[in-house]
This record gives structure tokens, sequence and C-alpha cells, in this order.
């Protein structure tokens, strides 16, 4: 490790003790950008990246609910408001059991960055519980959104924080959260993104994310002269990302071999087609089953306790959860030919595994760049919202689109070297740091 990035992340874990997820990405990022910084003292004087890895605002609360047994259960709650300085806060609420504060910090460092990398003026934010909604009720899930708003309300506004959906918080528990909010607040305003088309919501929202990892996975593939046509996809995941990345990749021409959730994997060498997608979309957002279900139904192999990286592809795009990717299956994706690896969740991919694609110089986009079409088309629900006007499927599809090419284009910038090797990671890292550093210095020490 550079002697400098080693003397800052010291500082970090010492400040920062036992937070591993968001050691890692504060690392990651601090490999790219103190080089830059170095170049450019204007942003070292000012200590930016210091301040940048300290949220602006930390807020933890009890949200006590009540099961269908009549019993109190008690969770806990967490906002990370990380940086405002080029617009409201902005960012995903996570419901799941692995939420603590560490994970919620790395989320919402990521979150500033990618952000400002899609060039909407939103800042940087992550909040959640470890609450965990499989195998609740509607009823209890609708108890604790409401508990939970009626402390988080007090902390966000459509000109403050404008959460969203993430792992665990899907169209249910939006609805929830808003109902509460507007309770409460008695105000009709955009403080959510995710929301009904009913009832404020984007059309393309639900599937901005999977579109934007496929459309941003095609503009590398065009680097080299290439396209999805034809290429063998391994996907991990089998959520909202997962889904529509699938989706997408199919009407671009690619065969998608595999999804997965957290019990294992399933393999379909003949490709997960429209029809059987729609299994999927029902198996997953209706009756909330296992993805084994599948194999059993289209008589395919299933890979009990296994992810998809050992089996042969073109492309892979983890779509999953964080360091869900290690060296080990690193080597796997390479030894078996990938040359293109696009991420779709937040940071699947180990320092180690990063590194070993870098060192190979395939096509790999960090997520913080490819997966960022979701909070992009959640700031385009966020302008239809200020608005009072809704746009059409076609309309909001192309600004993805427009905002995916866009976010390449920075990468490129930034991260093209001499022999023509383009590290979207330094691009990307690098693309995001400026455009925050450079609104924190015209603001003074915020």
């Amino acid at each position: 490790m550079d002697p400098r990035v080693e003397q800052f992340m010291a500082k970090l874990k010492a400040k920062n003790p036992g937070e591993e997820v968001f050691h890692q990405a504060v690392q990651e990022v601090a490999e790219s950008i103190i080089p830059y910084i170095e170049e450019n003292p204007k942003y070292k004087h000012a200590k930016i990246l210091e301040r940048l890895a300290e949220p602006e605002r930390v807020i933890i609360f009890r949200v006590p609910w009540i099961n269908d047994k009549g019993e109190l259960e008690i969770n806990r709650g967490f906002r990370i408001q990380m940086n405002s300085v080029i617009g409201p806060y902005k960012g995903g609420l996570r419901f799941h059991p692995t939420v603590t504060l560490g994970v919620l910090k790395f989320l919402a460092f990521e979150q500033t960055l990618k952000n400002s990398l899609t060039t909407l003026p939103m800042g940087g934010a992550k909040g959640g519980s470890d609450f965990d909604p499989k195998g609740k009720s509607d009823n209890e899930v609708m108890r604790f959104c409401q508990s939970f708003m009626t402390e988080l309300q007090r902390h966000i506004g459509p000109d403050t924080d404008v959460p969203a959906g993430d792992i665990g918080v899907g169209a249910r528990e939006i609805g929830f959260l808003f109902g509460q909010y507007k309770r409460l607040r008695n105000e009709f305003t955009g403080v959510l993104t995710g929301k009904g088309i009913e009832w404020g919501g984007s059309l393309i929202r639900p599937e901005a994310t999977g579109y934007g990892v496929a459309y941003f996975c095609s503009e590398m593939l065009k680097t080299r002269g290439d396209s999805l046509a034809g290429k063998t996809v391994t996907v991990s995941g089998s959520g909202n990302v997962a889904q529509y990345c699938v989706e997408k990749c199919n009407q671009l021409g690619a065969k998608v071999v595999t999804m997965s959730d957290s019990n294992g994997t399933i393999y379909d060498p003949d490709g997960i087609s429209p029809e059987k997608l729609a299994f999927v979309f029902e198996l997953k957002n209706e009756r909330r089953g296992r993805i084994k279900e599948y194999a059993e139904h289209f008589g395919c192999q299933y890979l009990e306790g296994k992810r998809p990286w050992n089996i042969k592809c073109d492309v892979a795009m983890p779509c999953a959860t964080q360091n869900e990717l290690d060296g080990n299956d690193a080597q796997a994706l390479l030894d078996n030919g990938c040359f293109c690896v696009c991420e779709g969740a937040n940071m699947p991919s180990t320092i180690e595994a990063i590194n070993k694609f870098v060192a190979a110089k395939i096509l790999y986009s960090p997520g913080k760049a490819s997966n960022a079409g979701g909070v992009a088309t959640s700031g385009l629900e966020m302008t239809q919202n200020s608005m009072r006007l809704p746009w059409t499927k076609e309309e909001v599809d192309q600004r993805l689109h427009s905002i995916m090419i866009n976010i390449h284009q920075t990468c490129v910038k930034y991260g093209k070297q001499e022999d023509g090797f383009i590290n979207y990671v330094k691009g990307a890292n690098i693309g995001g740091f400026v455009k925050v550093a450079n609104a924190m210095l015209a603001q003074g020490y915020v």
C-alpha cells in the first residue's frame, strides 16, 4: 500500500474502530484519490478527503413495534447524512439483519461519489434498520415502518433528505413509510422516491438500476468494438437489480445463465428467457420464494450454497450484496475467460478481487459508476415531483440511458491511461470526487 494511503487509513481506523466495510470502501477510494490530491494541493490543504470520510450527521434511534402475537419488539434505526454539499441528502433505506453503523457509513460514503457522478444535484446518505422483513406479515411490516418513520420524519424532507428503497425496502415498505410521513406532517411532498406510479412515483424507477448496469456495460464493451449481443452473462442475486439487469441483457441480445439468492445459485445453460424471467418475478416479488424453485420448475442445475463465479462466462454482473466476490472468485472468472465485470450491487468485489481485475486489464466497473442508474432515476422522480408533472416511460428511459453514457464518459476522462487501458476504478473515484471537492472548497469549511 502507498505509505500516504496507509497513514490516512491508520487514522481513519483508529477513529472508526471495528467498521471493516467502511474502512474497505474508504481505502478503495483513497488509493485513487490521494495521488490525485498530491497533484492538486488545494484539496490537500483543505483536507477534503478527511472531511468526505466524516459524516455530517449520524442519527441512531430506537424502533419499538408490536408483532402479530401482541408482543413488543425493538429494533435499531439509522440515518447517515454523509454529505450535502451538492444537494439534499439522497440514498436508500436498508432493512436487513446485517445492518450496522459501519455498513451504512460505507454505503453513504459510496453514495456521495455515486450521486456526484450522475451530475444531478444530490448529496449522499444511507439509512435503515436491523429489522428483517422476511417472514413478517404485511401488518407487522406496516407497524414497523410506521414506528420507524415516526422518528425519521423529523430529520428528512424534500429539500433536506430524500430516502429511497434498498435491500428489504421495496414498494410495500415505501408505501407504508410515505403514508406515515404524510399523516404526521400533513403534507404531500416528494420526500421518498420509489413511490407508486399512482401517488408520485416515476416510470422506469423499479427497472432503473438493473437497466443502468446493462447500459453501462454496453458502453464499456463499445470501447473494444464489442457489444452484449451473443455474450454469456452470469448474474448474482434475484432481487430488483438482478431481475431488471437480466431483462435488459436479454433485450440487448445477451444470454444470462445464472441467478442466485442467499441459499444458492441456479445455472440454466439455455439462458433465462423472458418467459423464465417472468417466473422469477412472480417467485420473488409476489410469493417471496427461494430461487431453488426455478431449478425445480425448469429442470436446471441448482448449486446449493454456491455463488455463480465458477461458471464460464464472458461477462459477470454481481447484483446481490457487498463482498460477494472475493480474490478466489476473481481468479476463477479470469481463468474461465471472463473479460468484463460490471457491478450492480454496492461494493460487491473485495479489494483483492478488484486488484486482480485491474491487473489483468479486463473491463471492470465499480458499482458507484455502473449501478448509479437507480439513484439517477430517483433524482428524475424528485424533478417530476417538484414540477408536479409525470414523464412518459420513454422519456425517463432516454434520460436514464443518457446519464449512464455521461457517467461512462467521466470514467474514461479520468481513468484512461497512456496505453489506452481504462481504469474505471480510478476514473469513477476521481470523477465523483472532483465535483464534490470543488463545491466544498467554494462553500468554506463545511
